[in-house]
């Protein structure tokens, strides 16, 4: 998994009932893009992130 500021992280629910969160990345801490990614949520919270087999990168567009 690579990433670059700016990317959006989804995490997916492995969980019924659990909803699924969406952050942007906001710091790189690994080499080449790798992890783990500073991700800011919707909610405001910041956290350090070493993303799952149920986590999803999505490049951000050129409009963001």
């Amino acid at each position: 998994m690579r990433a670059t500021v700016g990317d959006r992280l989804h995490v997916h629910s492995r969980v019924v009932g659990i909803v699924e969160r969406e952050g942007e990345i906001v710091e790189v801490r690994g080499q080449d893009g790798e992890p783990p990614y500073v991700v800011r949520f919707a909610d405001g919270h910041e956290g350090l992130v070493y993303p799952g087999p149920d986590c999803l990168v999505e490049p951000r567009t050129s409009s963001d």
